[in-house]
């Protein structure tokens, strides 16, 4: 009344009342998982009478979809398209890389004066990425020294249309780029140096114990800077262009000041 009782190959018991199945003309057979349907084995002859040994094949339902090269075509074309864009003439990578030498020589940073020399001589406007994949330096040390040139007032941020990302261009102006770079140096060299010679000669003449070699000494570098400083007030309120007609004058100038020339 039990009934027979059959290996159940999913369960690894005998479990009673089925029967296995049978294939005809040979020996059991077994079920076969859902998931596995449609494959073939994974060792062994294949169904199309595959050598031993080969690995299984998939069946029609279980192939992968074919890869699509069309957006990576696409990267592919634009970061040549940067690479093209980005690439300096023999005349523009001396000039950065000697601008960057000066810089360092001057107190500014190699960086900093690099990426001033290659927005100066840039045709358009650069994003930050551009300019440090042309340079070759770290997009943060990029973002640093573009900070530092806005401060200095000889770069400024552009957009672009159609570009979402920050442009950035240098001043083109060179006489107007000069003076800028003067007055921002007179602001953070010259004006302190001023405030602290006025403040010393006031204190190397007070009292009892008065520093008179010290005064002496310290006051005639005082005259000279307010001398220089009031010359430069008088000459930043020209325009670029007449600052370039008296450079111009060279002993012109000189002779109708009452000069010789040596």
């Amino acid at each position: 009344m039990l009934g027979r009782i059959a290996d159940d190959p999913a369960m690894g018991t005998r479990v009673a009342g089925k029967s296995p199945r049978k294939s005809a003309g040979s020996g059991p057979s077994f079920p076969v998982p859902a998931e596995e349907a449609g494959r073939g084995p994974a060792l062994g002859p294949d169904a199309a009478g595959g050598s031993p040994g080969r690995p299984r094949t998939r069946g029609p339902g279980n192939r992968r979809p074919a890869c699509r090269l069309t957006s990576v075509s696409t990267s592919v074309s634009v970061v040549a398209e940067m690479t093209e864009n980005r690439k300096l003439t023999a005349v523009q990578e001396r000039f950065v890389l000697h601008w960057g030498e000066m810089g360092s020589r001057w107190g500014i940073n190699r960086t900093v004066a690099q990426i001033h020399a290659l927005l100066f001589v840039s045709d358009r406007p650069l994003d930050a990425e551009e300019i440090a994949q042309t340079l070759g330096v770290a997009r943060s040390n990029v973002s640093t020294s573009l900070r530092e040139l806005q401060g200095w007032g000889i770069v400024r941020r552009v957009h672009v249309m159609g570009d979402r990302r920050d442009h950035f261009e240098s001043m083109k102006d060179v006489w107007e780029m000069f003076r800028t770079i003067a007055e921002e140096r007179k602001k953070r060299e010259v004006d302190p140096t001023l405030a602290m010679l006025r403040d010393c000669v006031a204190e190397a003449g007070k009292g009892k114990h008065a520093d008179e070699h010290t005064h002496a000494r310290l006051g005639e570098l005082l005259r000279f800077f307010e001398t220089t400083s009031g010359w430069y007030q008088q000459v930043r309120s020209l325009p670029p262009s007449a600052l370039a007609r008296i450079a111009s004058l060279g002993d012109k100038a000189l002779k109708l000041l009452g000069i010789a020339n040596p």
